[in-house]
């Protein structure tokens, strides 16, 4: 499970990231958060992840505080952002490898690697292709397999569908679903109203690091996701 409470970011300068955000991703449910550039998605997904720390409140993994106990709440998360961070001369094999051993998980072998590429449809002839010459839908596809391989409950994922062409779109969503199956709890933040309203259980609209919208699947239906979106960014301060 995934949840703020009351988790705020305020930089030196003044800039507020994050404002008092609390939310719950429950296993089994993908929470799909939109927003604008700026609204605070990715300062979000930088709290849970312990990169940046909170000025105010909370952020949980596993109900462990990311803040207190971060190598250990770590062992709970994987994580896909919008451009993977890869080793451009490790071939696939060798940066599952690489970054698997990293998170502690060992006794792998190359047989595993391979199912985990598969599974994201890494076409097998980029197995021992090095990275740098991967297109941005091959990266992403090597990061869901280091977040698959990894096998941790909960999925964090910024911009996953970025530059991805339909077929490879269609393929991650079909992932996503796969590990929400499975009980992870998924959260992606994402300007892709299109996709993501195949998938989510819950919508969150964020405005100036605000949750300005929280709806269930259920509560979506017959509503125009787009349009929904755009009276939500469109309405002035209260």
């Amino acid at each position: 499970m995934l949840e703020t409470i009351n988790l705020t970011k305020k930089y030196e300068d003044g800039h507020l990231a994050v404002d008092h955000l609390s939310f719950k991703v429950e296993p089994g449910e993908i929470f799909c958060m939109f927003g604008a550039n700026g609204a605070g998605k990715t300062t979000t997904i930088n709290l849970f992840l312990n990169f940046i720390p909170p000025t105010e409140g909370t952020a949980l993994i596993e109900g462990i505080d990311v803040t207190k106990e971060p190598l250990r709440s770590k062992d709970f998360v994987s994580f896909v952002s919008e451009n993977v961070m890869l080793y451009g001369s490790f071939s696939a094999y060798q940066n599952l490898d690489y970054f698997t051993k990293l998170a502690g998980k060992r006794g792998l072998t190359k047989a595993d690697y391979a199912r985990a590429l598969k599974s994201v449809g890494l076409q097998e002839d980029a197995f021992n292709t090095r990275s740098r010459n991967y297109s941005k839908g091959m990266r992403q596809k090597l990061g869901l397999a280091i977040a698959i391989i990894k096998d941790a409950p909960n999925i964090l994922l910024d911009e996953p569908t970025s530059g991805l062409d339909p077929k490879s779109g269609q393929e991650l969503l079909n992932l996503l679903v796969k590990m929400r199956d499975q009980g992870k709890s998924v959260f992606m933040s994402t300007h892709d109203i299109f996709r993501a309203k195949l998938i989510a259980d819950r919508v969150g609209f964020m405005k100036k690091g605000r949750l300005v919208m929280l709806k269930t699947r259920k509560e979506l239906e017959g509503e125009d996701l787009t349009e929904l979106y755009i009276q939500y960014m469109e309405e002035r301060e209260g």
